[in-house]
């Protein structure tokens, strides 16, 4: 626990520049834990942004050799989400404080409490002389602002980072009581756009009615995006969305589900979203747009009558695969630009972005985090594609050329990227059995 809380102390946070500091000591906390765990090596190695953690155990170098060991190389990230706003957390997010059989600190769960299952199931295996598979770990600092410097590092450290399965653990199950591994996830693609219209700031009472309003018209713009029906209306836009299969539409009802659970959980009446969907489809396998932020003008306390002079917003487009996030994005841009009312200037900034994946469920590694789950949790664990993205899984099976198995523990109720993000201890001290289980289910296929 105090290893995990020396990470959590640590406010490694990517998008936020006075914190590089910090990112190299996260990155070199873990490099001291992975050594300890019983790592051979463990080194960090420099990018074109934040540095990697790369170590290694091999079996060939201990004495009990097996032939045909697979090497399985573990991805986390390092870097978490900015705690604000400070104010809605009930205790210090860098101070990890348990309660009520729950951890709290940013990057509880997301992704330092996830990745510190790993390697703690990592280190049993080693220290109780059970693994007979080689073992690598490759953790990055800048996931959580779309993996920048990850591509260009696969390329150049394709022979280091070779392997013949990849395991992450970032990703969530379904429920406590329902465990599940992920088999799909959406892509992403984001924007900043901004909307020009008067050299100035001007005064409402004698420009209002008169100038065209950069707000205005950006809010106007952004309500033609989406129509009544959750379709979203970019030009070409569902081309490649490939329809969901009915036997999977099956399997998804099967989940444990409660729409009224579900809107009280996040406070609302209702939700929103594609037209003959069920609110699991639309979240998982049907793509969607937010904007995620946007202002312009005065915001601060009391009134400052005035139109102003720009307006900003950052939105974004889950995708499902199939669909190219490249592709999307130029055909956003042109819809955006054609949307533009006279008066205003409209400049769109592709900002990050990546492919969906889908990952088979009858290779032999799901298979063997199949049966990890059930030995920790009791019960097989359901396949179910999950709405988040972790744009850097496709550009793994395209530069290392080895699938992905996607084995996390998070919870809807751990609140990551938000305030009071936690982790349940009773399912992280499972998570540990289950990834130990797999490597041991795993070295079955190579006796």
């Amino acid at each position: 626990m105090e290893e995990w809380r020396s990470l959590l102390r640590i406010p490694s946070v990517s998008c936020q520049p006075e914190h590089s500091a910090d990112m190299m000591r996260c990155a070199q906390r873990w490099q001291q834990l992975l050594l300890e765990a019983g790592c051979q090596k463990a080194e960090i190695l420099p990018s074109q942004g934040n540095p990697f953690v790369f170590a290694e155990y091999k079996i060939e170098d201990q004495k009990s050799q097996i032939s045909n060991a697979p090497t399985v190389l573990v991805y986390a990230h390092y870097d978490v989400m900015p705690v604000e706003p400070v104010e809605a957390w009930h205790s210090d997010p860098w101070e990890a404080t348990i309660r009520d059989g729950r951890l709290y600190a940013r990057g509880a769960d997301d992704d330092k409490g996830q990745a510190m299952i790993q390697a703690k199931a990592f280190e049993y295996m080693v220290k109780t002389g059970q693994l007979n598979c080689n073992v690598k770990f490759i953790f990055e600092g800048e996931e959580e602002i779309g993996s920048p410097s990850l591509e260009a590092f696969l390329e150049d450290h394709k022979d280091l980072l070779k392997a013949d399965i990849i395991l992450v653990s970032d990703t969530s199950m379904i429920g406590k009581d329902t465990p599940s591994i992920t088999t799909g996830l959406r892509g992403l693609a984001y924007w900043q756009i901004e909307v020009d219209g008067p050299n100035r700031d001007l005064h409402s009472g004698h420009f209002g009615g008169a100038v065209k309003n950069p707000v205005n018209a950006l809010c106007e713009m952004i309500a033609k995006i989406v129509d009544a029906d959750g379709r979203i209306t970019i030009p070409g836009f569902y081309d490649e969305v490939l329809p969901i299969p009915e036997a999977e539409r099956a399997m998804i009802a099967q989940i444990p589900f409660s729409q009224e659970a579900y809107n009280k959980a996040i406070d609302v009446d209702d939700v929103f979203g594609e037209v003959g969907y069920s609110t699991l489809e639309r979240n998982s396998c049907r793509p969607s747009f937010d904007v995620c932020g946007i202002w312009g003008g005065y915001t601060g306390e009391g009134s400052k009558t005035v139109l102003p002079s720009k307006a900003f917003a950052k939105v974004s487009c889950r995708l499902v695969a199939n669909q190219d996030h490249e592709a999307i994005s130029r055909a956003f841009v042109r819809y955006i630009e054609s949307l533009a009312p006279k008066g205003v200037r409209v400049h769109v900034t592709p900002m990050h972005g990546g492919q969906g994946y889908v990952c088979p469920i009858d290779i032999p590694a799901y298979k063997a985090a199949e049966k990890g789950f059930e030995i920790a949790f009791g019960k097989r664990p359901l396949a179910a594609r999950r709405g988040g993205s972790i744009p850097i899984i496709a550009a793994f099976e395209q530069i290392l050329g080895c699938k992905t198995i996607l084995m996390g523990f998070g919870l809807e109720q751990n609140a990551i990227h938000s305030p009071n993000e936690s982790m349940d201890l009773e399912v992280w001290e499972k998570g540990i059995i289950a990834v130990a289980e797999f490597y041991k289910e795993l070295q079955k296929n190579a006796k």
